[in-house]
């Protein structure tokens, strides 16, 4: 069975870049009828918290992205302990003490000599008594694991052939000077026990994923496909890592971005097929297809959203949008008139809001010194309300008439008078609901 899953940190709310990741993992899972775990790596006890726990699974929620079970790693500590315990056994993991001022000489001092700054294995040589000293005066050290120096090899589903010579990386450290297990071997446990076949994830975790292959071999397991998407850019190309945290999922959903316009756009974002709307997971997972992705980074503009969402928002029965109307304190019986007229002249949900004020309160007159004149003597012939359908190309033929006007000339004097604007809904369906006109002064 196809297994999958997403394994964000609480340590901070999910963005974009991490969307992608826990998309690509969950439209993998539902076309093969498989299962989709949300695995939460909490293992950092100090910086996790609950708050960020809940609301990566609210902004899952809110996009449909249900999971069919939830994991935490720090329930399973025990498991990656019994781990660590069998790689000491296999001669695959060692204490190290370097200190980080130590490590930064090694690493230059090899740069210097134009060698690849790796660790160098000096822990290896020591002796039990010189480990024993090192522990008394520096304390616990870390553990790395002995990497095996072969050529790690595997097909990645989106870049292919790929293959690291694992004498150009340093052996990974797994555990801290502080017993905090790592992402790198809590992975690789839970990826083996719980059936993971399949794991997407971004291009940064190429050297990564060649060192999981190693640790999950030399524990017995066998690797799972790995795919590595490309990364997020800005859409000039910049890079986008240090605005991700303006761009959270649930920042993204204050704007006003409809999680369809959303999915619609990362489903696609970096493939051979156009972005076009889609308005369910099912849609959007038919024609999802890794294959179609490249390596190149992938550029992505926020303001890409809200097209899409204006586009979603158009296509809503008045059913999906009653409780929201209702909430503006629009009156039943003009919910559905109102909804028609304004509904694609919005591009998010709360741009319904400003046109219930125009209708509601009438809007601050823009009339040009030109029109002055014009416009004021138009006024004289507005009836009384309340409007209807009729009103306004009765209207506007009389005032034509009075004032020889005609067209734009005729046409968008009145309505900037009227809404205060240069645009907007056709005036015939717009006058009904307009209850204040101010420019009758």
């Amino acid at each position: 069975m196809t297994t999958t899953r997403f394994a964000p940190s609480p340590t901070g709310y999910i963005h974009v870049g991490n969307l992608r990741t826990a998309l690509f993992n969950y439209l993998i899972a539902r076309k093969a009828s498989g299962t989709f775990i949300l695995r939460i790596d909490d293992t950092d006890a100090e910086r996790s918290k609950q708050e960020y726990t809940d609301a990566i699974m609210q902004d899952l929620e809110w996009l449909g992205l249900t999971w069919d079970k939830v994991e935490y790693q720090s329930k399973r500590l025990e498991r990656y302990e019994a781990a660590a315990d069998a790689l000491r056994e296999k001669g695959r993991f060692y204490e190290a003490f370097e200190t980080p001022v130590e490590l930064d000489l090694k690493r230059k001092k090899q740069l210097n000599m134009g060698k690849p700054p790796v660790y160098d294995r000096a822990a290896l040589e020591m002796s039990d008594a010189e480990r024993e000293a090192l522990r008394a005066e520096r304390g616990q050290g870390v553990w790395r694991f002995k990497l095996d120096h072969t050529r790690i090899a595997w097909e990645d589903g989106i870049l292919g052939a790929l293959s690291i010579d694992a004498a150009s990386v340093s052996d990974p450290v797994l555990i801290r000077q502080d017993g905090q297990m790592l992402y790198t071997l809590a992975s690789v446990v839970d990826d083996t026990e719980m059936g993971v076949t399949h794991v997407v994830r971004g291009s940064d975790h190429v050297t990564n994923t060649a060192t999981q292959i190693q640790i999950i071999e030399a524990l017995g397991g066998t690797a799972p496909s790995f795919a590595h998407h490309s990364l997020l850019t800005g859409p000039q190309g910049e890079a986008l890592s240090k605005r991700l945290g303006t761009l959270a999922l649930r920042d993204l959903r204050e704007r006003g971005v409809a999680p369809e316009a959303l999915l619609s756009l990362m489903a696609r974002l970096g493939s051979s097929q156009p972005v076009e709307l889609r308005t369910s997971l099912d849609e959007i997972a038919e024609g999802f297809s890794l294959d179609q992705f490249g390596s190149a980074p992938t550029k992505f503009d926020e303001n890409d959203l809200f097209p899409l969402t204006a586009r979603h928002l158009h296509g809503l029965p008045l059913e999906a949008v009653a409780d929201k109307i209702a909430a503006l304190g629009v009156p039943d019986a003009l919910a559905a008139p109102f909804w028609d007229v304004t509904r694609e002249n919005i591009t998010v949900l709360a741009d319904l809001e400003g046109w219930w004020d125009l209708c509601r309160n009438g809007a601050e007159p823009v009339i040009d010194a030109e029109d002055a004149d014009f416009v004021a003597q138009a006024m004289t012939m507005l009836p009384e309300g309340p409007f209807d359908a009729g009103t306004w190309s009765a209207w506007t033929a009389e005032v034509k008439a009075a004032t020889g006007r005609k067209g734009r000339g005729l046409f968008m004097p009145l309505r900037k008078a009227l809404t205060g604007m240069s645009h907007g809904p056709d005036m015939g369906d717009l006058m009904p609901l307009l209850q204040v006109v101010r420019a009758r002064g």
